[in-house]
């Protein structure tokens, strides 16, 4: 009996640890986005942009994992590419409101004129729960447009 009772805790607990380290992965990491910047960066001036572009928003492209996707944006607030959201490609949101009533692409645009690379933070709806949730958006300037990815927090 006190064989099983062992292994019945040894199970839940290997059940939990399981659990938690899911929870832990559900977001990806400032690191993750700052390195998926990097590597859409490097697609892009390897495969040139329209080819690039197709593979952001491919869901089998690479270019997708939990939260983190790529959005391409110009200096005018035109959405070239987000990697969960195909309907805006080509609309301007500039005058997008987060849900906290913050110009976030404006500010994003506004941010990209004194610096190459920086994070943003805004309130955006996860991908995955449609909840509105603090996001931590890092981008690059590359050439007159922002590539960017970003990460939710809990």
């Amino acid at each position: 009996m006190k064989h099983a009772a062992k292994l019945v805790i040894a199970a839940l607990s290997a059940s939990l640890a399981a659990s938690a380290a899911f929870a832990a992965t559900e977001f990806g990491t400032a690191k993750e986005a700052e390195a998926l910047v990097g590597k859409a960066i490097a697609h892009i001036k390897a495969a040139g942009k329209d080819k690039a572009y197709a593979t952001f928003m491919d869901k089998k492209g690479g270019f997708i994992d939990r939260d983190l996707f790529v959005s391409v944006i110009d200096m005018k607030g035109n959405i070239l590419v987000h990697g969960t959201s195909p309907s805006i490609v080509g609309k301007n949101l500039l005058e997008m409101k987060d849900p906290a009533g913050k110009l976030f692409i404006k500010e994003r645009v506004d941010m990209a004129k004194t610096q190459s690379k920086f994070w943003q933070d805004y309130t955006f709806f996860d991908p995955l729960t449609k909840k509105p949730l603090p996001k931590h958006s890092y981008c690059e300037k590359l050439n007159d447009t922002l590539v960017c990815t970003g990460t939710f927090s809990r």
